[in-house]
């Protein structure tokens, strides 16, 4: 047990108490509460009269977080994704060997001789996605680059649980092959008949709103708000064309149709909710080591069991990463890297705000230059 009245950071900050402290020390990795204390003054940190490292986020804002990982979804994906990676690292090696074994398939083969096609079936994608996610995430532990804080987009939400020690590593691999063939399986038998997702660009949330509630009635529903000036709708096929005229009146500049198998992030995904509710039952989630972002919330992620029933609601809500962003920012984050495959989430982060950038980190080059940007920043 850690006793804490209030904490005070190395560059001379306090904190009061009643906020959410992450504690990481070789001999306890807890979170607890400062009102568990009954303290609510400021003060210094006590800890069994141990030395304990802090990374301490407040709810408000007020503490300086350095690195945040953003980690990409489906959608990012491509053969050959990582490949550099695991030319160069023994640990990326082990990493796929690890994965490979956990589900029962080639995952190598799979990322680096599958065709597109292959990795378009969501039960391998999302299986590819988080490998290569996770590969890059050990690419840059190797050069002692590693996460304050961090957060994913839909399916990236996985990797990033992973990093801040919610998930195990190997057991993460069995969690996303499972999701994946829940989702297809409903997406595919679907009772509501063909169903898909579209993107809507050129309007923000206020400008939607009108439309959203006058398609109240349809099998269409807000599944992501990506950015200021981008939403993406899931729901059937019939319902999703009316949807394009009506956001078309509206003054939307594109509909775009997206190339997934289902109506993910909605209540057409009931089905697959409540099986993957019961598959979660099982696995072990642990209390989490650094800060992490919820897609439903756009909030942090409070303990062990929000984190299980984040995930089951996951399924059927919308991806609120517009929210996520405006958290990150609030935080003060000198480096934000995307931590996989692709350069969507720098795209979304630049209409979100030009203040810092969002770098891709997913190749050996690009990481390269991340580590570089950061030595330079240390400096």
């Amino acid at each position: 047990m850690v006793y804490i009245k209030s904490v005070e950071l190395s560059v001379g900050r306090k904190i009061d108490s009643g906020i959410p402290l992450y504690i990481d020390d070789d001999t306890e990795r807890d979170r607890r509460y400062g009102e568990e204390s009954g303290h609510k003054e400021s003060g210094t940190l006590t800890a069994l009269g141990s030395v304990i490292k802090l990374t301490a986020i407040l709810s408000g804002g007020v503490a300086s977080m350095k690195r945040c990982f953003l980690y990409p979804g489906q959608g990012e994906q491509f053969p050959g994704m990582v490949q550099d990676l695991w030319n160069e690292s023994l640990s990326v090696k082990e990493l796929f060997a690890e994965a490979s074994e956990e589900i029962g398939l080639n995952c190598t083969r799979m990322l680096f001789e599958g065709t597109e096609e292959d990795l378009r079936k969501t039960e391998n994608t999302q299986v590819a996605v988080t490998l290569a996610n996770l590969a890059a995430m050990v690419f840059l532990r190797e050069h002692d680059y590693t996460s304050d804080i961090c957060a994913g987009f839909s399916l990236g939400e996985y990797s990033a649980l992973v990093d801040s020690g919610i998930l195990d590593q190997s057991g993460v691999f069995r969690i996303v092959r499972r999701r994946g063939e829940i989702m297809a399986r409903v997406s595919e038998h679907s009772r509501t008949g063909p169903a898909g997702m579209a993107a809507v660009l050129g309007l923000d949330m206020d400008e939607a709103k009108p439309v959203l509630a006058a398609l109240e009635d349809e099998d269409v529903y807000l599944a992501n708000h990506s950015s200021p000036t981008q939403i993406v709708m899931a729901g059937t096929l019939k319902a999703l064309d009316k949807a394009d005229i009506l956001f078309e009146k509206a003054g939307a500049l594109r509909f775009v149709r997206l190339k997934v198998s289902g109506p993910f992030h909605s209540p057409l995904m009931e089905r697959a909710r409540s099986e993957l509710a019961e598959f979660l039952g099982n696995v072990d989630f642990h209390e989490p080591r650094k800060p992490v972002f919820s897609n439903v919330t756009g909030d942090l992620i409070q303990d062990a069991q929000g984190a299980r029933e984040l995930c089951v609601s996951q399924i059927v809500s919308p991806v609120q990463w517009v929210s996520t962003e405006e958290r990150i920012m609030a935080m003060c984050c000198e480096q934000i890297p995307e931590v996989g495959p692709g350069k969507v989430l720098p795209g979304l982060w630049k209409s979100f705000t030009k203040k810092i950038k969002c770098q891709p980190a997913g190749t050996v080059s690009d990481i390269s230059s991340v580590i570089n940007v950061g030595r330079t920043q240390d400096t």
